[in-house]
């Protein structure tokens, strides 16, 4: 039975009327025509539908749109806003750094996967400001790439790093994570 679901989504509030049980993937692709989350396994296997339900990656196509009421949900789409609010930076830049960081290294090839890469590796830097290659690969294991392009990944995720340091230093004097992180 289709039930009213209020969500809130890249800080903007959307009703849908969905199944309580319904993906949240569908919800955000077909109901609120977002492109970020991908349908690749269905089994929360592969990380392409990966998104943040406060802060913390989830994989939409298990997690029931009911689950995600009352939080916040943020996409690839509105990753850019979440960095900026996160770092008291205004205007929101038009890309995370980590969109900027795989660019410049080159890192997607076919681009499906981007999305996951993204979104768990933007959570791995709202954690761990400069991480390890341990923990880079700890936290991206599960991310499936296939093409195979784990190296450009990996070293976008530090030039990421590095370029949030500096936005930190810019802003607060400070190239630590927030406390609150």
């Amino acid at each position: 039975m289709a039930d009213e679901i209020t969500l809130e989504v890249n800080a903007v509030t959307h009703t849908v009327t969905a199944s309580p049980d319904t993906p949240l993937l569908y919800v955000l692709t077909d109901d609120l025509a977002l492109r970020g989350p991908r349908y690749g396994c269905g089994l929360g296997q592969c990380g392409a539908c990966s998104v943040l339900i406060d802060g913390l990656e989830v994989r939409s196509c298990i997690t029931a749109a009911a689950n995600a009421v009352g939080k916040s949900v943020t996409t690839l789409e509105g990753l850019p806003a979440y960095y900026a609010a996160r770092m008291n930076v205004t205007p929101a830049p038009e890309l995370h750094p980590l969109q900027e960081a795989m660019i410049a290294e080159q890192a997607p090839q076919c681009g499906y996967c981007y999305n996951g890469q993204i979104i768990k590796g933007a959570e791995l830097l709202f954690r761990t400001a400069q991480p390890t290659d341990t923990e880079i690969r700890t936290a991206m294991n599960g991310h499936i790439c296939r093409c195979g392009t784990y190296p450009g990944i990996f070293s976008s995720i530090r030039r990421a790093a590095d370029a949030i340091a500096a936005q930190r230093v810019a802003v607060s004097g400070d190239a630590r994570e927030p406390a609150d992180v």
